[in-house]
């Protein structure tokens, strides 16, 4: 426990110094891929599934 009560203050500094070091543009393109703006977005699917989990949950809350 002491170990990391020590360490914690070093890594939170080593923390804070890469945020400010980040590029923040080039870690959007490195999660969602570059951005090609010729083209149009995406269209958003039209579920995420969440409803249709709900839907689930609903009808196994019935039958207990």
């Amino acid at each position: 426990m002491q170990a990391w009560r020590e360490a914690g203050p070093a890594l939170e500094r080593v923390r804070r110094e890469e945020l400010r070091r980040l590029d923040g543009r080039r870690a959007i393109e490195l999660l969602t891929g570059p951005a090609d703006y010729r083209q149009e977005p995406r269209t958003a699917r039209p579920s995420s599934g969440l409803v249709e989990q709900q839907l689930w949950f609903m009808k196994a809350r019935h039958r207990a």
